[in-house]
């Protein structure tokens, strides 16, 4: 129970972060917060029911993230190299 609280409250501050911050970086570190409350999730979802299919998942969900922030960082690296800069109310990719 208390797990799914923390988990729950980890969720909920990376939301509020990736919903009102303006720096790129500030946004995927909070979808990261995002994701890895959802893994503690899993663990504690496994630990509960004495399954191992919650520790599975995560370790396919942190390999995943890790690819995600690769990406994410390459395309900032270059919407910055186009741009100078990574606010996101700065950079309207549409637009051009």
């Amino acid at each position: 129970m208390l797990v799914s609280g923390l988990s729950a409250i980890l969720f909920v501050m990376g939301l509020w972060g990736a919903f009102t911050r303006k720096n790129a970086i500030i946004v995927l570190m909070c979808l990261e917060l995002m994701l890895n409350a959802a893994n503690l999730q899993f663990v504690a979802a496994g630990v509960y029911h004495g399954d191992t299919a919650g520790w599975i998942y995560t370790v396919f969900a942190i390999a995943i993230a890790a690819a995600e922030v690769a990406i994410g960082l390459a395309i900032l690296l270059s919407v910055f190299n186009q741009h100078e800069t990574i606010r996101l109310d700065d950079i309207n990719l549409l637009r051009n």
